[in-house]
């Protein structure tokens, strides 16, 4: 999957769910997903800018995240995640996957 195509899967997903009062970075080293919830709608692109929350994940584990084939409690349990910043930010997650 080419990182337009999950721009595009999380940005179905996040403009389903009611905004996160909050913003979360998904850092894949090379590449980076923003979700700006923090007016009325959840925004995502891939802009890098700062954020309240940063999850450092690869790649192939957030498609794996995205598909159900991985559970994000456990990935970050096994250090899969890393979370930076607010972690009850990234908690709000819950409500989007």
């Amino acid at each position: 999957m080419t990182i337009e195509n999950i721009i595009t899967k999380v940005s179905e997903m996040a403009g389903s769910s009611s905004a996160l009062d909050a913003s979360i970075k998904f850092n894949f080293g090379d590449s980076q997903i923003v979700i700006d919830g923090t007016g009325d709608t959840n925004i995502v692109s891939s802009d890098d800018i700062e954020a309240q929350c940063t999850i450092d994940i690869s790649l192939d584990d957030f498609e794996s995240m995205l598909s159900g084939d991985l559970n994000p409690m456990a990935a970050f349990m096994g250090g899969q995640i890393k979370v930076s910043g607010d972690m009850s930010v990234a908690m709000k997650l819950q409500g989007l996957f």
